[in-house]
């Protein structure tokens, strides 16, 4: 099984990615198309020249790749995808191949996360509107990060109930630290995933947003909607 797994970023998407890459039968792959993302738009990312380095910068072939076989001879393959790194043009084929399975947050959430690492974004930048467009192309389960961290067992539990595959205790604890599949990127990023040992528990209120970063919350609040409508939940 293949598992492209689409969120945006301030999602739990890294904290899912060490669920699953500390599994024994699951190779995993940390934003594949980011630095082809980062040649095509010439767009200015923190470790920006780190990640080109470090990664494919031609769609194509990183297309393939995901096509290819999994890697490490796993039986298994998660691969942890950003809906706004999939730019017009690149392939998006191999992704009939994989359980498409999508990751959402509120917005308010995400925009508090991100604009303290990376001044003023914009709606392209958080991905919302991307991530229904990834949705309405290849549907699939949807899990809020909400319900992951209120009850990680269970979401987890019917999630792999959902696309088929049996539930590992593993996916609920993890060494703290980097980890080997890391992008190059997780120094600036990866902060608080690396100290952590498991999912973190239930977030409090909703962050207090004003000006420009309560707008962008705002814009991106339907796109939300639309896909937190069709969640996954604890039955």
């Amino acid at each position: 099984m293949k598992i492209a797994m689409w969120s945006g970023p301030r999602n739990l998407s890294t904290a899912c990615l060490y669920a699953f890459g500390n599994r024994a039968d699951f190779a995993a792959w940390d934003e594949p198309f980011y630095a082809a993302y980062l040649a095509r738009t010439g767009i200015d990312h923190p470790m920006r020249k780190a990640v080109l380095a470090a990664g494919n910068a031609d769609p194509a072939a990183v297309a393939e790749l995901c096509s290819g076989p999994v890697p490490e001879g796993k039986p298994h393959w998660y691969m942890k995808h950003m809906g706004f790194h999939m730019c017009d043009g690149f392939p998006l084929d191999w992704a009939l191949g994989c359980v498409n399975v999508h990751l959402i947050r509120h917005p308010a959430r995400v925009v508090a996360s991100y604009a303290a690492k990376r001044e003023e974004p914009t709606l392209r930048d958080i991905g919302f509107e991307q991530q229904v467009e990834i949705f309405e192309r290849f549907p699939g389960p949807v899990i809020d990060s909400a319900d992951v961290r209120d009850d990680p067992e269970g979401m987890l539990r019917r999630l792999c109930g959902e696309i088929g595959l049996d539930f590992d205790p593993a996916m609920l604890a993890w060494d703290a630290g980097p980890k080997p599949f890391d992008g190059a990127w997780a120094p600036h990023w990866y902060g608080a995933v690396h100290r952590s040992t498991g999912f973190a528990g239930a977030e409090g209120p909703l962050p207090e947003l004003a000006g420009r970063d309560a707008a962008l919350a705002r814009a991106a609040i339907p796109f939300y909607e639309d896909l937190w409508a069709r969640r996954l939940t604890v039955s």
